[in-house]
């Protein structure tokens, strides 16, 4: 007797109408930071400010993003997917417009803050959205493509930033921004439906957002995807936060070029999400999970190498780093899916803790290399060593293990 053929996975028809305004919702947090990195020495000598404290309003981004995630996970499966991405768009526009008007750092950051806790739902909304309308092979391939087409964000960002920049000033860079999400509200209120279950409702309903959570972080598998996934992202995140001291500061690249060099890291993340695409046609999205975070880990090792030493000087460095930030695009989808797969009914709750934890892990991260770093690449180098060895630590020992 032969064995039965196995069947090939099915995927669905992709729904490109959806991914694009699902893209443009998860696009606020790139491009709430990347737009105005340019900016940062001018808009700190404009406000009477120190590089440490414009480098601040990065930090306190993530603060935001991590933070109110957790508010419109439970909300999104309580009361619907459409007014709570609604309502944090109209507090992301609003923020934005005071942040284009500030007349002191303090406010800036006051509004940064703000501007965080409304944006962050287009990100966690949209992952809940996936997991409503796909199982767990097709999320995985839906959430990577989200993640090709959000790539363009962090890709055109810090050129319009630093455009807008050098004709108007850094104030309009946050006008674009208020802009920016009335046109994604206004597609929301137009052409999104209601994906939420009438099962998840019912869940939400029945047990608050605090036991919801007690309930995901009580599973080792969730666990297990929630860490592999946000430590990795918190390589992403360092990142941003510290390459304008970094390229800018340490190796004297203009701010200009600059916009280059992170374009060109971008591409990366777009290609490492196009890459797993193509992967998920022959494997699942464990197996992919199980290589590409050793990648990473070995990356990791080569990066912290040159920084340290200084062997292979910059380009060496950036290589490493761009296969880090490459191994990003290929396992967040699938950690992702992953994470979402695990408790389907509490989707918006597993979504929110999902971007807490990549955002709370990356505002950690990136407190430390701020707080330790003398302007060399080391510290961050570092940091991101020991992220990825814990992201590939918690994949294998938590999300991978066999069952007993």
């Amino acid at each position: 007797m032969t064995a039965p053929a196995v069947p090939p996975p099915r995927f669905a028809p992709t729904p490109w109408g959806l991914v694009v305004l699902l893209g443009a919702m998860t696009a606020f947090g790139a491009m709430s930071v990347d737009m105005y990195l340019p900016a940062l020495p001018e808009m700190a000598g404009h406000l009477g400010a120190s590089p440490e404290a414009a480098q601040a309003t990065v930090a306190v981004y993530f603060v935001g993003m991590g933070f109110g995630q957790l508010l419109y996970g439970p909300a999104s499966d309580l009361w619907g997917r459409r007014p709570a991405i609604l309502t944090g768009i109209s507090i992301y526009i609003t923020a934005s417009v005071v942040c284009a008007l500030a007349t002191s750092i303090e406010l800036l950051l006051a509004a940064r803050l703000v501007q965080a806790l409304g944006g962050c739902a287009g990100i966690v909304i949209g992952r809940a959205v996936v997991r409503d309308r796909f199982d767990h092979l097709n999320a995985a391939r839906i959430l990577s493509l989200l993640g090709l087409i959000m790539g363009l964000a962090p890709l055109l960002a810090p050129f319009a930033g630093a455009a807008i920049l050098h004709f108007f000033g850094w104030r309009p860079i946050f006008g674009v921004l208020a802009a920016f999400g009335i046109g994604v509200g206004l597609c929301v209120l137009l052409t999104l439906r209601e994906t939420r279950s009438p099962e998840t409702r019912a869940r939400a309903r029945s047990e608050n957002a605090f036991k919801a959570y007690f309930a995901l972080l009580s599973q080792p598998r969730f666990v297990g995807y929630l860490m592999a996934g946000g430590l990795n992202g918190a390589c992403l995140l360092t990142y941003i936060a510290s390459s304008p001291s970094v390229l800018m500061g340490h190796y004297g690249i203009t701010p200009g070029a600059f916009g280059w060099f992170f374009g060109f890291n971008a591409i990366g993340i777009m290609g490492g999400a196009q890459f797993n695409r193509l992967l998920l046609r022959w494997f699942g999205p464990d197996d992919v999970l199980s290589i590409v975070t050793l990648f990473a880990l070995s990356a990791g090792g080569v990066l912290f190498l040159s920084a340290a030493t200084g062997f292979g000087g910059m380009y060496l460095l950036l290589g490493a780093l761009f296969c880090v930030l490459t191994s990003y695009g290929v396992m967040t989808g699938n950690t992702a899916a992953g994470a979402l797969s695990v408790d389907p009914l509490r989707s918006g709750s597993a979504s929110a803790l999902i971007g807490a934890g990549s955002y709370g892990t990356g505002a950690l991260a990136s407190t430390v290399v701020a707080a330790v770093s003398d302007g060399s690449p080391t510290a961050f180098a570092a940091v991101m060593l020991f992220c990825l060895g814990g992201s590939s630590t918690a994949l294998f020992v938590l999300a991978l293990r066999k069952p007993a």
